[in-house]
């Protein structure tokens, strides 16, 4: 095949703080250039950009426009470094975090970008990660176990504060003005393909996992209503939309969006999807028994079964979540790497920080380095992972982190390690309880930068006794979307054949080794001891959440005095 025969797709992935764009080569996979840019705003958890006014606690906000800048300049800087003509790509695909929503007008205009509603905090993005829709969750599982509603089974029996559901009521509830204004409550996902083809779609993923869609039916407006009198109209006022199967083509670029990428105009743009999900096909993970786990600042887990099963505590399962055909399961944990950088940004003392500049280490590389001449349980410690609340199984955002164990021989590495460990520990959880539910796993696939670690990757080969296989891409979500893209313009009749061309995976590359996995089921035992406790046998530490929101709220309006 010449250079001129060759056709390439775009993915783009947009995470928690910046976007990657990918070309990627059809025929094969090969990833030939990037982009990255960083968001102006970042995550919005403190004051409005604006005006300064101040957010409550546990709110992550985001800017839109952030999104668009991300079209503007890591599209066209990964084209320009692919060293390709722009007329050969065929295809577009994007993926987001979820589930981040957006409140827009009927012509997609976020409210934030309408006049006059800049200093409404509600007006904004709602990131995935904003967890103050806590008390709105616990009314929508309370009535939905009370009315024995059969969606929510297929949720784990829980539905979490992130989903559309919760964030919505918390709109409804506190600024209902703003919800009267707002026209269609939009995924991310969507709304950036949207932007990129002028045709709201709402994609398939989405709207099963985080919008309670099942069966094709939503919620219905009588149990909306019982929640909150006027919520009703909700789906049919604010949320339902055409369903785009996953791979399926939304729209065409439009000349606007051309002209930010740089990207041919009329070329397909894919139906949207979220991160975790569409990096199973870029790690060739579409089977039974395989689970990938995207792990970052948080970590999903997602895999297909050929069955149809309640686990408890699951995210959600999906007729096509993933790969059409196939029941997608999705779980994870709300906290992983944010968890190891706020270690290292809040509990390491200088003389670590010398250390690790002498050696020329990031402070990271230098406690893991120290972390791993350890003997298992040398430290003492045992850490429940839940500084960002628990999605699964327990999915409850208030939830709350803890370090057991503690002396005053305790060392900066003996904390690392011990969290290290806990996020492990949250996965074992994860995978026992699925496979005690009919649906087992046999193979961890692991996607994301934690990859790298190779501590941390044995530590979950030993905790799980599970082999460890590695996405063999550094942009893993985008390479999905790419996948996704390239089916889109008609390149693979499917997703699964795209795959098996354009996917890439490093078999078994952390092994479980047993002497290590047995010292681990000790310290695990431990774990679950706490994990039970704290989860489910007491509200100590929702109490304190709650108590300290009112100190909060009372130093601020003593200030505002």
């Amino acid at each position: 095949m010449t250079e001129n025969s060759e056709r390439y797709v775009v993915g783009v992935d947009f995470g928690t703080l910046s976007g990657r764009a990918v070309v990627v080569r059809v025929s094969d996979g090969a990833e030939l250039g990037t982009g990255v840019h960083e968001y102006s705003h970042a995550v919005i958890d403190d004051q409005l950009p604006k005006t300064g006014q101040r957010l409550p606690p546990d709110w992550a906000l985001q800017v839109p426009d952030d999104y668009r800048d991300v079209l503007r300049t890591a599209v066209p800087a990964a084209v320009e470094r692919a060293g390709i003509d722009p007329a050969h790509v065929i295809g577009i695909a994007t993926d987001f975090t979820a589930c981040t929503m957006v409140p827009c007008l009927a012509d997609g205009t976020p409210l934030n970008e309408v006049d006059g509603l800049a200093d409404r905090p509600h007006a904004y993005v709602k990131l995935w990660k904003h967890h103050a829709a806590q008390p709105q969750a616990d009314r929508i599982n309370e009535l939905a176990r009370e009315r024995g509603e059969d969606w929510l089974p297929r949720y784990g029996g829980l539905i979490s504060s992130e989903w559309e559901f919760a964030k919505g009521l918390q709109l409804f509830e506190e600024d209902r003005p703003l919800y009267d204004k707002m026209e269609r409550w939009v995924e991310a996902a969507d709304w950036i393909v949207w932007q990129l083809c002028g045709r709201y779609v709402r994609n398939a993923c989405t709207a099963g996992y985080k919008g309670i869609r099942q069966d094709g039916e939503y919620p219905s407006a009588e149990f909306l209503d019982l929640l909150a009198p006027g919520f009703g109209g909700f789906v049919a006022g604010k949320l339902d939309q055409e369903i785009g199967r996953l791979g399926s083509v939304a729209g065409r670029l439009t000349a606007e969006a051309a002209e930010w990428t740089g990207l041919p105009e009329g070329i397909a743009v894919a139906v949207g999807n979220v991160d975790a999900h569409v990096t199973a096909p870029a790690a060739q993970a579409v089977d039974a028994g395989q689970m990938v786990a995207i792990m970052g600042t948080s970590t999903c887990h997602v895999m297909n079964a050929d069955e149809l099963h309640e686990v408890p505590g699951m995210c959600g399962v999906v007729d096509g979540g993933i790969i059409a055909g196939s029941w997608g399961y999705e779980a994870g944990q709300s906290g992983v790497g944010d968890i190891f950088g706020w270690y290292v940004d809040t509990a390491v003392p200088p003389s670590y920080h010398e250390a690790a500049a002498a050696a020329g280490e990031t402070l990271h590389e230098h406690l893991t380095r120290l972390a791993a001449d350890q003997a298992i349980a040398e430290h003492g410690l045992v850490a429940l992972d839940w500084h960002s609340g628990n999605r699964s199984v327990l999915v409850d955002h208030e939830l709350s982190g803890l370090i057991v164990g503690q002396t005053l021989a305790t060392r900066p590495e003996d904390g690392y390690r011990a969290l290290l460990e806990a996020t492990a520990f949250g996965t074992r959880v994860i995978v026992e309880t699925f496979a005690g539910n009919g649906v087992p796993v046999r193979e961890l696939v692991i996607a994301g930068g934690l990859a790298k670690n190779a501590l941390l990757m044995q530590i979950y080969a030993d905790v799980t006794r599970l082999p460890l296989s590695i996405i063999d891409s550094e942009q893993g979500p985008a390479l999905g979307s790419a996948i996704h893209a390239a089916v889109a313009a008609g390149a693979y009749p499917d997703v699964p054949t795209a795959a098996r061309s354009m996917g890439k995976v490093r078999r078994g590359v952390h092994l479980p080794d047993e002497q290590r996995a047995r010292a681990y089921d000790e310290l695990f035992g431990v774990y679950l001891e706490l994990h039970e406790y704290f989860g489910r046998h007491t509200r100590l530490m929702r109490n304190l959440k709650s108590i300290r929101r009112t100190a909060i709220a009372a130093q601020s309006k003593e200030a505002s005095r």
